[in-house]
């Protein structure tokens, strides 16, 4: 009696744990996108989640049930005793003996533990990292495909030991085993289900994309919003029908004790009309997979080019129409057998021989389109390949957006002059010289202040700034890295609750660094600098005029790159600030983040959420404390709208936006993406094969503000989206003016497109299936390693543009070739933003490349001697970034160099290497490189001056 007490209390402490856990989650969450003012997006998508999980799982758990309760009424009788005789049924079919039955029962046990088994993989994969792609149904009827993923699930010890104790479990415990696996698998599939939402969502408001593809002729947005919807219901179906008609034969056969008796009776009457119903399930998932596998041809790699090919719609669709039509019929029959049952039918055979159709054109499908491949195809590929390449070709360059390219012949005279040089002063003046690494290492040991301060990353910008009073104001490529709080560098002794949550708050200022000028010892020169000791502790700007042009004020940073842990502000403890001198400044929080902790059960519900009982305890609230949390930017924006894939370099702008709220005047800005993998005929990269730059999210990181700005309304993505949450995205006209001025053409974003640009330059299919001008990224040296060319940001003007412009830039050359052959510009100022310019070099002329460039840095005896004795002397040379700068009508080539000792990272700029045609020049400055380079009477000077100590 006792135990059976203690047993009830202790469910009922679990069951209510458990509870307040979901509570105080949903509180939790609730409040938080409260904060954020997007409540109805968190609520559309808790709807969303809930309804889609307790539908399927209850209708789920509703099939299951009813199945099983028939299949429990219908089996055979257990003996009562020992003497009873078993008899056969009238009209019952396929008796079996134990050496059938066995293996039939324990192969069948052990399908469903391994069917549990991979819908668990599922949904274990959504848990921890939140997005999956489904299987295909293509897959899901092809051999070679289940016989790869059962392989794949018994090469783990785990997963078959599983299997194999769930399997013999079945055997012994049935009816138990088999209810308890229902109601598991049920969940799991609801689960699955749930995490598919944004696919429900965008299924229920789809846009035309207005463009058809050439095989069934059929609008993309089917593929985009449709075809995916479809696919989570045939897994479904598929998990739903299998296990139904698994658990109905497992328990039929393990009844009456069959197997303790050696022998099964056969199938009753009553059990076979029970059968043919869930197999007309079962046929009938196949079929509608079959027909989904005819639009996911669309998607075969077997052809010369991505997409259907010739042996995919001349021998593979017709094997599945047929394998989808037999298989109809099949499931028809079954469903027309159960509803109007005949237990001695003349066309029960019909079974039989429809399954025997089935297995031969199954057998067929296999081999006949291999044969078709093998005799057909290959003797004479680029013939029979040659229409299926031109779809392939159009709709990648559609998907990727590379159909709106201006394509362009720059031919490099080779005639720069001096004169050239000053009518450019502009291009000329933001060359950069300093690349991310070591200004970051530079700011490490600089301007980090204190351990606790971490710059995590540096990002090129353009400010229009006036350096001097009396100087116009110009555009200045620039370096900005923001003074984040890392609390893991805090001395071990002085990590306590309250230093974590309610002192270290907050990371404090920025630098930013012109890209092409040097201070003293070869060290960057700063616009914006420390933190100063006057006033509110604001930066240091290197001139009046520069505090002019940049906004420093209430440079207070909460949310960042690295703001991790959740935060208390408005304590009885006053908040760390800045250091000043010995001494520390202390500061409290009044922006217009956070949530108040003001009552007790708020306090109660964000213990249990954040799993911190201090949280309720604590004396150090007052009415005035509010909690940040989420305060990193990355999850803070993917926690509002998971459903876009978003840009790995968020760069922080210092802007005076007169519309956004005061006391701020820095932020955060992410591009964002709406991809698909469903594109027809459009080549994979990264798992993707439709991809836009749609949206601009701003992040305040002062108070937390997160604004989603539509970059690209003509992408029917984000037209689906704004149509499924329409308070979420804001038109880019909307975006202060101050803010518009920083957008950036994003890197990942350009990487993708570069990317399928190397091969879909090329628009004719015989050059296309030889591969005869395949590009590639160009390599360079940086440091001592080779690596490819990364793309760089530039202010330049663009050939037969009367204007200097912020660019993103990346060279080609030709494949296993190092002469440049094309560069790919993308525009990022104005109403030029996301316009792409593809400038083609002439391929009878020679046009150095990067690889050419540093090999003869490298061979030159001047510069080699100096890199060599540098490196003997304690120290290393590092080889920056090579850049290709176009101006007028030619190339010129820069690498800075840098010297780092080995044992101090801080690296200084001590040479420029300037290349233009066949000239090269090393020297202490730019200005002295490009003098040398372009001077009537070249100076070996520049080139052999050692290193001079700096003056103390």
């Amino acid at each position: 009696m006792f135990k059976q007490i203690f047993l009830r209390f202790l469910i009922l402490c679990f069951g209510g744990w458990i509870l307040l856990d979901v509570i105080a989650r949903f509180g939790a969450e609730l409040l938080w996108f409260q904060e954020v003012s997007y409540l109805p997006v968190f609520l559309l998508r808790l709807t969303t989640q809930g309804l889609l999980w307790l539908g399927v799982t209850a209708i789920t758990i509703a099939y299951f049930r009813w199945n099983l309760k028939r299949a429990n009424q219908l089996k055979h009788p257990s003996p009562q005793t020992d003497t009873l005789e078993l008899r056969k049924p009238p009209l019952s079919i396929l008796p079996l003996r134990l050496r059938t039955l066995l293996p039939l029962t324990f192969g069948l046990s052990l399908l469903l533990a391994l069917i549990l088994i991979h819908y668990g993989q599922i949904a274990v994969q959504y848990w921890q990292i939140g997005e999956v792609n489904l299987p295909m149904p293509i897959s899901m009827f092809n051999l070679f495909a289940i016989w790869q993923v059962g392989q794949q699930i018994s090469t783990q010890v785990g997963y078959t030991s599983g299997a194999i104790l769930a399997a013999i479990a079945v055997l012994v415990y049935p009816q138990f085993t088999l209810s308890a696996i229902a109601v598991v698998f049920a969940a799991l599939l609801g689960f699955i289900a749930a995490q598919h939402w944004a696919t429900v969502l965008q299924y229920l408001q789809p846009t035309a994309f207005n463009a058809t593809e050439p095989l069934f002729n059929r609008d993309i947005g089917f593929y985009i919003f449709t075809l995916p919807f479809i696919e989570l219901l045939v897994l479904w179906w598929i998990g739903l029908t299998l296990y139904g008609f698994i658990a109905v034969a497992l328990t039929y056969l393990t009844s009456g004790h069959s197997l303790s008796e050696g022998r099964f009776l056969g199938f009753s009457p009553p059990q076979q009309r029970h059968l043919f119903g869930v197999s007309a399930g079962v046929i009938g998932t196949i079929t509608i997979g079959y027909w989904l596998s005819c639009y996911e041809l669309l998607y075969s790699r077997r052809g010369a080019s991505f997409g259907a090919s010739y042996t995919d719609v001349v021998a593979q669709l017709p094997a599945y129409i047929a394998l989808g039509t037999t298989a109809s019929v099949i499931a028809l029959y079954l469903l027309g057998r159960c509803i109007f049952w005949q237990p001695q039918s003349k066309r029960r055979r019909w079974v039989g021989i429809g399954l025997v159709v089935y297995g031969v054109l199954a057998i067929a499908g296999i081999f006949i389109p291999e044969l078709v491949q093998s005799v057909a195809v290959q003797p004479n590929e680029l013939v029979r390949e040659r229409p299926y390449i031109e779809r392939t070709i159009a709709l990648t360059r559609q998907a990727f957006g590379l159909n709106d390219i201006d394509i362009q012949t720059f031919n490099p005279q080779g005639q720069l002059s001096e004169a050239d040089l000053r009518n450019n002063p502009l291009t000329i003046r933001n060359i950069r010289l300093w690349d991310q690494r070591p200004l970051l290492d530079t700011n490490r040991q600089l301007q980090q202040i204190r351990l606790y301060y971490r710059f995590p990353d540096a990002d090129i910008d353009r400010y229009t700034l006036r350096t001097e009073p009396t100087a116009p104001r110009e555009q200045r490529q620039v370096l900005i890295a923001a003074r984040e709080l890392d609390y893991n560098a805090v001395p071990q002794e002085a990590q306590t609750w309250v230093n974590r949550h309610l002192i270290y708050t907050h990371g404090y200022g920025f630098t930013v660094s012109p890209v092409n000028t040097v201070a003293a010892g070869g060290l960057p020169e700063y616009f914006v600098r420390d933190i100063g000791n006057e006033g509110e502790g604001a930066l240091v700007t290197s001139s009046p005029s520069i505090r002019e042009s940049i906004p420093i004020e209430r440079p207070r940073i909460y949310y960042g790159e690295i703001t991790d842990p959740y935060v208390m502000t408005g304590t009885r403890q006053r908040e760390l600030d800045f250091p000043s001198g010995s001494d520390n400044t202390y500061n409290s929080y009044d922006g217009r983040g956070g949530i108040a902790l003001n009552s007790l059960w708020q306090r109660a519900l964000f213990a249990i959420y954040l799993k911190d009982w201090r949280v309720l305890v604590t004396r150090e609230f007052t009415p005035q404390t509010k909690l940040l949390f989420r305060r990193n930017i990355n999850q803070r924006i993917r926690e509002i709208a998971p459903f876009l894939m978003y840009d790995r370099d968020p760069y922080l702008v210092a802007a005076d936006s007169s519309t956004a709220p005061a006391q701020n005047n820095l932020y955060w800005i992410v591009d964002a993406y709406t991809t698909s993998n469903h594109y027809p005929y459009s080549d994979l990269v990264e798992g993707i094969n439709y991809i836009r730059n749609s949206v601009k999210v701003v992040i305040d990181a002062y108070h937390g503000f997160v604004t989603f700005y539509v970059a690209d309304p003509t992408d029917p993505m984000i037209q689906t989206w704004s149509r499924i949450f329409p308070s979420l995205f804001k038109p880019l006209s909307a975006m202060p003016a101050a803010l518009r001025q920083h957008i950036r053409y994003p890197v990942d974003f350009f990487n993708l497109q570069s990317d399928r640009l190397m091969t879909y330059h090329m628009t004719d299919p015989q050059v296309f299936y030889n591969r005869e001008d395949q590009w590639q990224i160009p390599n360079e040296v940086y440091g001592s390693e080779t690596r490819p060319v990364e793309p760089y940001y530039l202010i330049t003007s663009l050939p037969n543009v009367p204007f200097e412009e912020f660019i993103l830039l990346l060279p080609y050359t030709p494949r296993q070739r190092t002469n440049l052959v094309a560069w790919l510009a993308a525009r990022a100022d104005g109403e030029n933003y996301g316009r792409l310019l593809l400038y083609t070099f002439p391929k009878e002329r020679l046009i150095f490349g990067t690889e050419q460039i540093e090999a003869r840095i490298n061979q030159d005896p001047v510069i080699s001697q100096q890199i060599s004795l540098w490196n003997r002397q304690g120290s290393k040379a590092i080889q920056g970034n090579l850049l290709v700068i176009p101006i007028e009508q030619s190339l010129l080539y820069v690498e800075p160099l840098y010297l780092e000792a080995d044992q101090n990272s801080l690296p200084t700029l001590v040479r420029v290497i300037v290349a233009y045609e066949n000239r090269i020049v090393m020297a202490e400055t730019l200005e002295q490189a490009l003098q040398a380079i372009f001077r009537a009477e070249p100076t070996p000077e520049p080139i052999v001056r050692p290193v001079e100590a700096p003056t103390p």
